[in-house]
C-alpha cells in the first residue's frame, strides 16, 4: 500500500506555517489537542474520537526537527505504526510549499485505515490548516 502524500501551496511564509506545525495549540486546532513540544525525542500524544479497535489516543515520538524545512513524528494508534512527515519549502516571495507523506502503512487492516487517515489529510490540508493560518495573530 503506498504512502499517503499530499502538497499543497499555502498562501503564508514558511516561519508562519512552521509556527502552526510546531506550536501544540495550534495543532489542536488544525489536528488534535496534544502535548506536543518541539524537541527531538519528545514523546507525546494526540487525542481524538475513539472508534472500534481504537482507543482515541495517538502516541508519537519527534524523530526529526530542522526548523522551518522538516518535522517527523511516529505515529501509533489502533492498528496504525507509522510516520508523518512535513517538508517545507519556499514557493514565491510569500507563500509556502508544504508536504505532508505518511506511511510505510502494513499489515491487516491497514486499507481502511489508509482511507480514513488520505481523507482526513485531505480535510485537514485544503480546509483547516489554511483557515487556521488565516486567522489574524496566526
Amino acid at each position: 500500500m503506498p504512502d499517503i502524500r499530499r502538497t499543497v501551496t499555502l498562501a503564508h511564509p514558511p516561519e508562519r506555517v512552521w509556527r502552526a506545525l510546531t506550536d501544540s495549540d495550534a495543532i489542536a486546532v488544525w489536528l488534535m489537542p496534544n502535548d506536543f513540544r518541539p524537541e527531538v525525542g519528545h514523546r507525546f500524544t494526540m487525542t481524538t474520537k475513539p472508534a472500534p479497535g481504537f482507543d482515541g489516543t495517538v502516541r508519537c515520538e519527534v524523530l526529526t526537527l530542522d526548523p522551518p524545512k522538516e518535522l517527523s513524528f511516529s505515529w501509533v494508534g489502533g492498528n496504525v505504526d507509522t510516520i508523518a512527515m512535513f517538508r517545507l519549502a519556499p514557493e514565491g516571495d510569500h507563500s509556502t510549499r508544504l508536504t505532508v507523506t505518511q506511511g510505510p502503512f502494513k499489515g491487516v487492516g491497514q486499507m481502511v485505515t489508509w482511507g480514513f487517515l488520505n481523507y482526513g489529510w485531505n480535510d485537514i490540508l485544503v480546509k483547516k490548516l489554511p483557515a487556521h493560518l488565516s486567522m489574524r495573530g496566526r
